[in-house]
């Protein structure tokens, strides 16, 4: 809710809380309600390990929708598998790994950074500098896609790294000039985005001269960031606000009436709401809170989520989805230009 992660999180607690909202004026999960208690991680890992403790330890609860960063994740993944918790992760993430604790309802590697690349590899070039904030995430999703570019017949040019919350990128805009690829790959996370688009823009790189496809900018970052500065750029998510299906227009309009009609929907927040109600259903299924019961009965279960039918795969916890990438446009909103069939989640890919 804090931090410099909150550009991208705060927003996906309203998303979890409309879910709730929903689901308990419905009458609630085998007839009763849900009591919401929201925890602040404030972008500190170990902040996340004190609340996952404090949740599972001391308020007992059924189950947790939390965690962005995989850093915020793997610093609670060994407290929910020892308190024998429940977990559902939202966002899209590097893959390689699998818990018995966790459901993955965003996308791993095989459904975004792969895809991702293999469709620019097609389409926009051969050469690829990698920039990147400095964690699991990006560090990993960026081996993965270099392993891509290499079987695709690319090369990568650069690669760089820079702390959370880091604003100055002159310096690695000049080496991104010299290098001249036809991609930037961006896996810039949280607040450091609006820095760098910014300064993109006043070098004069810009979606005239330069494919740049941004891996962790959905609606919700553009609005920080700016739409101005994003023209033209793409980027690869699951989700996008502008779908045009009848679950996705329920979820828009609830979401707009909650909390405001200037509010904008970006892909965390539509599988983080996509998880709790994976979770009623798995339960009304089992017919009990019990985390075990409720991983058994939440096997190739699917729903009718915002972004399209999902199903939840029946071994690895992660959901079959698609990927789609899009151009964002100066609405601030992103126009679809490629999307996939249904990919099978493959959280262990061969590199």
């Amino acid at each position: 809710m804090t931090g410099t992660v909150a550009m991208s999180e705060a927003s996906i607690v309203d998303a979890e809380l409309l879910a709730i909202e929903e689901i308990n004026a419905a009458g609630g999960v085998l007839g009763r309600k849900i009591e919401a208690i929201v925890e602040d991680g404030a972008s500190d890992w170990p902040t996340y390990a004190e609340k996952a403790r404090k949740l599972l330890e001391s308020d007992k609860v059924s189950v947790v929708f939390g965690g962005y960063t995989s850093a915020s994740r793997k610093a609670i993944l060994p407290i929910f598998e020892r308190n024998k918790g429940l977990l559902y992760y939202p966002t899209f993430y590097e893959g390689l790994e699998q818990s018995p604790a966790i459901m993955y309802t965003g996308q791993e590697a095989s459904q975004q950074s792969i895809a991702a690349v293999n469709w620019l590899m097609e389409n926009k070039g051969k050469s690829v500098y990698l920039i990147g904030s400095d964690y699991l995430w990006p560090r990993t999703t960026n081996r993965i896609a270099r392993a891509a570019i290499g079987k695709q017949g690319g090369t990568v040019v650069g690669e760089d790294y820079f702390p959370l919350g880091h604003i100055e990128f002159s310096s690695v805009i000049n080496k991104i000039r010299a290098a001249k690829p036809d991609i930037i790959l961006s896996t810039v996370v949280g607040g450091s985005n609006v820095a760098f688009h910014k300064q993109l823009q006043a070098a004069g790189i810009n979606s005239g001269n330069q494919t740049l496809l941004a891996l962790a900018i959905s609606e919700e970052e553009i609005i920080g960031i700016g739409a101005e500065n994003l023209v033209g750029f793409l980027t690869c998510m699951s989700y996008f606000q502008s779908l045009d299906n009848p679950a996705n227009e329920r979820f828009v309009a609830a979401f707009k009436e909650r909390y405001g009609q200037n509010r904008v929907i970006g892909d965390t927040m539509a599988t983080a709401y996509t998880g709790v109600y994976l979770w009623k259903q798995a339960v009304e299924k089992a017919g009990t809170f019990d985390v075990p019961a409720v991983i058994a009965a939440s096997a190739d279960m699917t729903f009718d989520a915002p972004e399209g039918e999902v199903r939840v795969h029946a071994e690895n916890h992660h959901l079959w989805k698609r990927a789609r990438i899009g151009e964002i446009n100066a609405e601030g909103q992103v126009d679809v230009i490629y999307e996939s069939d249904l990919i099978e989640p493959n959280p262990f890919p061969s590199l």
